[in-house]
């Protein structure tokens, strides 16, 4: 089980920058002097309810990153001309992100039906016979188990939840354990997600797992899943600080942002769109499908 809730921890940090003194108020764990740019980087237990436990240092640099955005606007479909043109952000952000692990064992006792198909031989209106598959239902229940290893819950409400999921997967068994050091440099996101309310997330995110081991032990030719019961045990948490690049481009006289996974490579992020790239596909598309029709009644004919 959980611990209980805690009050929440103030989210205003003051930093007193150890190069040029300059005084700075942050909702972040870690930061760069608005003045000097020094890192400025807060003890976390004496924050943090819950302090980082592990983090993932960023492996991909500032310049791979900038490769990855230039390899990206050039494989958008769709896209405008110019957009492939685009080889240089105008703004660079590495931050790390809190995330929340959970580990648990589940035993799951479910109620169902498993479905086991049988032919029949029927006549149509016409006198003609053919065989027709029927499905026979049986009530069926059980249990089964299943241990979870680190479920993977955003930790900060900042970024959509969709878009970070875009993000993984993310090479969780090359952590290490949390030192400030990793921080410096780096912007790091303070958790606003307490574990409690990750855990449900979490839950969530195991459900269809669960719910596919209960379908393969129903068997059969098709499954109904009526119920189910988890019990959890062996619960675990942890907090882990992942790396991400945020970047903003320009294109027509719009900021666009994206993400890249410091990790991976991976990008996600806003891109324009064509309309005279889409129209023509629409109406290239219009065309074959007309030229595949008179090809056919040609046959035909």
């Amino acid at each position: 089980m959980l611990p209980r809730r805690a009050s929440a921890p103030d989210r205003v940090k003051v930093y007193t920058c150890p190069g040029c003194h300059a005084v700075t108020e942050s909702d972040t764990l870690s930061d760069k002097c608005q003045f000097c740019a020094t890192p400025l980087v807060a003890d976390a237990s004496g924050t943090e309810r819950v302090v980082p436990e592990a983090v993932l240092p960023f492996e991909v640099g500032r310049e791979q990153a900038r490769e990855a955005l230039a390899q990206w606007t050039k494989s958008r479909w769709f896209a405008p001309n110019e957009l492939k043109k685009v080889t240089e952000a105008e703004t660079y952000r590495g931050s790390y992100l809190p995330h929340w692990t959970y580990d648990a064992q589940t035993t799951t006792h479910y109620t169902g039906a498993r479905g086991e198909y049988y032919w029949e031989e029927e006549e149509d209106s016409e006198g003609n016979t053919r065989r027709v598959r029927h499905t026979r239902w049986h009530l069926t229940s059980g249990t089964v188990g299943r241990f979870f290893d680190d479920v993977l819950v955003p930790g900060s409400g900042q970024e959509p939840v969709e878009e970070l999921d875009k993000l993984t997967p993310w090479p969780l068994e090359k952590t290490v354990p949390y030192q400030e050091e990793y921080l410096a440099g780096f912007r790091t996101v303070r958790y606003d997600v307490e574990p409690e309310v990750g855990l449900e997330s979490a839950k969530a995110r195991m459900a269809p797992v669960i719910r596919a081991d209960c379908k393969r032990d129903i068997g059969g030719d098709e499954q109904r899943v009526h119920s189910v019961s988890t019990a959890y045990s062996d619960l675990t948490y942890k907090l882990v600080l992942l790396p991400v690049w945020f970047l903003t481009y320009l294109h027509a006289g719009k900021a666009w942002p994206v993400m890249v996974n410091a990790r991976t490579g991976e990008v996600i992020g806003e891109r324009p769109y064509s309309a005279l790239k889409i129209t023509l596909a629409s109406v290239g598309g219009a065309v074959l499908i007309a030229l595949v029709v008179l090809l056919v009644m040609t046959l035909r004919n």
